[in-house]
């Protein structure tokens, strides 16, 4: 599978925002209803799919494994769950007023990762704009920092395969109507594709079934209006971690280890935060005390505070964007690990 990825990263980012200026008119139907098809996993083929709860326009779901690999290295910041509303209330759950998918009367969902706001400059673009980006997307260089390592999703590492394979459109398609330019090089896939879960091989293993609706008041509400605390993230990836594949049964020992390592490293990055944070007066002379234990630690530990800056300083920017390069003090300067730049790649 070839693409040209440089000075792109649409589909690590919600770039839907650059056509509300009405340019590019004649692409904003297909690149809207295409984002309707890639929010609907259920859809059956006659338009009637189930839409998401959320806004996110790609999302990345990550299987079970990837799940709790994000937790054992302490990055449960940087992941979130997508719910879906029911078609019609046969198959839903009634949470929070609304009706939410469900399977044999467990609400499913997936886990994807947070796209906080993020000064960007996709498609040549010579100004940034704030748009929602992958928690581990470079802003300078749009390089994923975890790219090359383990933690780097599997569904990442096939796309565009997966669409071409389903015969949907693929991001690279959407960026060219819209941008110009070649961004899909190759088109022909393996017939036989790895990690390509449909149906009930999905149940367990990326799709996940909460065994209690009644725990997911507020988180639906929450998941709608984008007010997710690290409480209902952990519940959820709690419940993912503990999925088995291709049933609805749940390890009680894998739940409550994967609910207090998603509070737990929400508790060390809340101190991590607050020591950003701190004058030096207020840190005293010496800070030897709060420096991580290990680089090991400060890798783990800047995915929650610089998810937390993006937001403040989206917040507070007034109608202003920032050059991308101020994700050097926002995230490297936190430990997120750096990437190649293109030059490096030729």
């Amino acid at each position: 599978m070839e693409v040209h990825c440089e000075g792109c990263a649409g589909c690590c980012m919600d770039w839907r925002a650059l056509l509300e200026d009405g340019e590019n008119e004649g692409a904003i139907d297909s690149v809207g209803t295409a984002s309707e098809r890639r929010h609907r996993p259920f859809d059956d083929g006659e338009g009637d799919g189930r839409p998401p709860i959320d806004d996110d326009a790609n999302f990345v779901a990550l299987a079970r494994d990837e799940v709790r690999g994000f937790l054992e290295a302490g990055m449960a910041a940087a992941l979130t769950p997508r719910f879906w509303r029911a078609r019609d209330e046969s198959e839903g759950v009634e949470i929070d007023g609304r009706s939410v998918a469900a399977v044999a009367g467990r609400p499913v969902f997936f886990v994807g990762l947070r796209k906080p706001p993020k000064p960007v400059a996709p498609f040549d673009r010579e100004e940034p704009a704030w748009l929602p980006t992958c928690v581990f997307l470079d802003p300078m260089t749009l390089q994923c920092r975890i790219h090359d390592g383990e933690r780097f999703p599997d569904e990442c590492g096939a796309y565009p395969a997966h669409n071409l394979a389903l015969e949907q459109e693929t991001e690279c398609e959407r960026v060219e109507a819209a941008f110009g330019g070649e961004r899909l090089l190759e088109t022909e896939v393996d017939a036989d594709l790895d990690g390509l879960l449909l149906g009930s091989q999905a149940l367990g293993a990326k799709l996940f079934a909460h065994p209690r609706p009644e725990d997911l008041e507020g988180i639906v509400e929450r998941t709608a209006n984008g007010t997710l605390t690290a409480a209902d993230r952990a519940e959820c990836l709690a419940v993912a971690a503990a999925s088995s594949p291709g049933t609805l049964a749940i390890s009680e020992y894998h739940y409550e280890w994967g609910k207090e390592r998603a509070l737990e490293a929400a508790s060390d990055e809340t101190a991590t935060d607050h020591r950003d944070s701190s004058t030096d007066s207020d840190a005293g002379d010496d800070r030897s005390d709060d420096a991580p234990d290990s680089e090991r630690d400060r890798d783990e530990s800047w995915v929650g505070p610089a998810i937390r800056e993006w937001h403040r300083r989206r917040a507070a920017a007034d109608g202003t964007v920032p050059d991308p390069d101020v994700a050097t003090e926002v995230e490297d300067d936190r430990g997120a690990p750096g990437t190649p730049g293109w030059d490096a790649l030729e």
